[in-house]
């Protein structure tokens, strides 16, 4: 087993730096979970909102707006960490202030639309520099043959991480419940929770991760954010001839504005169509990051055997499926089928991308590409979401019809990914980033 585990990792990676690297996908889970999937969503178009016709519309918008920003930064921000050698200071500060602006929610009571927002948007933005930082690691942690297991360990533990924040804020949010304790009471010390876990658990990653070295760090101007631009024009320019990671990039914003969807208004759509409580849409998250857990670990494997675009081309046909079921849905028996699907097409499909991004970029500019794929992620969460929010604003709320909407995103995925030859785009990578990554 130890020699297995050995064989997937870069030459010097020892296995307790690449468990401290997926560690920080056990960290950030929660937040994704907790927050944006399984219960602040719903609770800031309940009670920030006071459940007001717009009050959908206004959810989306805020994650827009944090989206834009981070559109507008990430880039930047993976300049800034490869030029300096400066991952492990930025994933710390992203870090910070994603856990203070969650604990910030635990402030929101009703009517408090602006606190609500403005943490939103922080943590949201925060969490993404980290998602863009611990992603540029992976291709000095994994050998390039076996991306995609050591991505879907990543994604596994994430998916576990998220289950651990769900499952504490669940039983005490059971607790509460049984004492008649309101939303406006229980709902702020699962935020709390959240931002504990997510502290405690990132402190395993800066403990045991080091900063990776692509050689003699770059001289540190007195300008260094203007350097950091003029360092994302040239990567823009570069990466037009890196056509199969140009491609992916845009299969990857059509793909992911549907999963933002799912990730951004799941619980909204299974209290406002089905009539789900807190309690029972905990519950249907909880499921899901068991599927999801498992289809991140299971189907790692497969994508490292199958090749990468047809494992990623079957989760989206299993998008596809899981959207017709929660169309169709007219109870929560149906609906917990099309939940399940979808854990395990987010596992696959997420784990998927991340991999393949990472064996199509240039090793010496890690950071810098996984920003610009950061960049299509967050293009996606704007462009998903928003389109919901629009669909069931101009439809006087009907979410049968914005889900049904979310479907053509994931075609839009499955015809952008023709596009993409992977082992041309593999050798492009392998070609402008110096030594050959198969390399023993």
């Amino acid at each position: 087993m130890t020699s297995a585990i050995s064989g997937v990792l870069q030459p010097g990676v020892r296995r307790r730096e690449a468990f401290g690297w997926a560690m920080y996908d056990f960290a950030n889970s929660g937040y994704t979970t907790v927050v944006l999937t399984a219960v602040f969503n719903a609770y800031f178009v309940g009670v920030a909102a006071n459940d007001a016709s717009w009050a959908t519309f206004a959810w989306t918008l805020v994650l827009a707006l944090s989206n834009l920003l981070v559109m507008l930064s990430a880039p930047v921000l993976g300049a800034l960490a490869d030029a300096r050698q400066w991952k492990k200071p930025l994933l710390l500060l992203a870090t910070v202030a994603c856990v203070a602006s969650t604990a910030g929610l635990a402030g929101v009571g009703r009517g408090d639309l602006v606190l609500a927002g403005v943490c939103i948007l922080i943590s949201n933005l925060a969490y993404s520099w980290g998602e863009s930082l611990i992603a540029a690691f992976l291709p000095r942690i994994a050998r390039p043959e076996a991306l995609g297991r050591v991505s879907g360990w990543g994604w596994a533990l994430g998916y576990l991480g998220g289950m651990t924040t769900l499952g504490l804020s669940l039983a005490y949010v059971l607790s509460a419940q049984a004492r008649g304790v309101p939303a406006t009471e229980f709902v702020p010390v699962t935020m709390l929770l959240t931002a504990l876990v997510y502290a405690a658990a990132a402190s395993i990653t800066f403990v045991l991760l080091r900063e990776p070295s692509d050689g003699p760090r770059a001289s540190v101007s007195a300008t260094p954010v203007a350097d950091a631009f003029a360092q994302l024009r040239r990567t823009w320019q570069q990466a037009r001839q890196f056509q199969d990671f140009a491609a992916l990039l845009a299969c990857c914003v059509s793909y992911q504005a549907g999963i933002s969807v799912v990730i951004a208004l799941a619980a909204i759509y299974a209290e406002q169509v089905l009539g789900f409580k807190t309690s029972d849409t905990m519950l249907l998250i909880f499921l899901v990051n068991i599927a999801a857990a498992l289809g991140a670990f299971a189907f790692g494997h497969l994508q490292d055997r199958i090749g990468h675009r047809r494992m990623l081309a079957l989760t989206l046909l299993g998008w596809l499926v899981m959207i017709v079921l929660a169309v169709l849905a007219q109870g929560p028996a149906l609906f917990w089928v099309a939940a399940v699907i979808a854990g395990l097409c987010m596992g696959s499909s997420q784990s998927g991308g991340r991999a393949l991004a990472a064996l199509l970029t240039p090793r010496h500019q890690a950071a810098e590409f996984l920003g610009l794929w950061t960049l299509a992620t967050r293009a996606a969460a704007i462009v998903g979401p928003l389109t919901y929010g629009l669909v069931t604003l101009v439809t006087a709320g009907n979410h049968r019809v914005a889900i049904a909407v979310t479907g053509l995103f994931f075609i839009g995925g499955l015809v952008l990914l023709r596009r993409v030859d992977v082992l041309r785009g593999e050798r492009a990578a392998l070609a402008a980033g110096g030594p050959d990554r198969r390399a023993a």
